[in-house]
């Protein structure tokens, strides 16, 4: 069984809480501040302590208003999520920074990433028959050009060969790009909001 597929024990209710107040209470800080909260991890439980990469999304009226965050797993998650929902308030470049009324009514959604496995495929066909469409989030490389599609995309994109060609437009590529330099990895996430 590839490591992707393994669960990590899931975080519990208390834990889950806490991450989603410290992303509401960033925002909050920056909307003030101008930067996010400051996390001290040692101040939290160890379960929150763990290296982990997370995403925030940010939603107001069902509609996304910010997601940023990060690939790779370099400091606690308590911090990273702390990080990325300062971030995608404020620093999504598709977006105006949050406003304060905006801030009372945004939805918060957090992501915790698996670490990414690279897939290994000779053919476009063969990559699609990988897929596991609902529960991979993945990972697109070809040179300068990279771009990531979380698992939940796939409500929008049910098909495999539409999300791989809007994942290849959001990595700059056209939509029928093909080379044997594409690499391309999966991850999971533990959802929550």
């Amino acid at each position: 069984m590839s490591s992707v597929k393994k669960q990590r024990t899931p975080l519990s209710d208390n834990d889950r809480a806490t991450l989603i107040r410290v992303a509401r209470e960033s925002i909050r800080y920056g909307l003030e501040h101008h930067h996010a909260l400051p996390v001290v991890a040692s101040d939290y439980p160890d379960s929150l302590q763990q290296i982990r990469a997370s995403f925030v999304t940010l939603n107001l009226s069902g509609r996304l208003r910010g997601c940023i965050g990060h690939l790779e797993a370099t400091q606690p998650m308590v911090k990273d999520v702390s990080d990325n929902a300062f971030a995608a308030a404020f620093q999504d470049p598709r977006f105006s920074a949050l406003t304060q009324d905006e801030f009372l009514q945004v939805d918060i959604q957090l992501s915790l990433l698996t670490a990414a496995e690279p897939l290994n495929f000779n053919s476009e066909q063969e990559l699609l028959s990988l897929l596991h469409p609902g529960e991979d989030g993945l990972i697109l490389e070809e040179g300068y050009n990279r771009g990531t599609f979380l698992p939940s995309v796939w409500e929008q994109l049910a098909d495999p060969k539409d999300f791989l060609r809007h994942l290849k437009i959001k990595a700059g590529l056209t939509p029928d790009y093909w080379s044997d330099n594409l690499q391309i990895s999966r991850y999971t996430t533990e959802s929550f909001s």
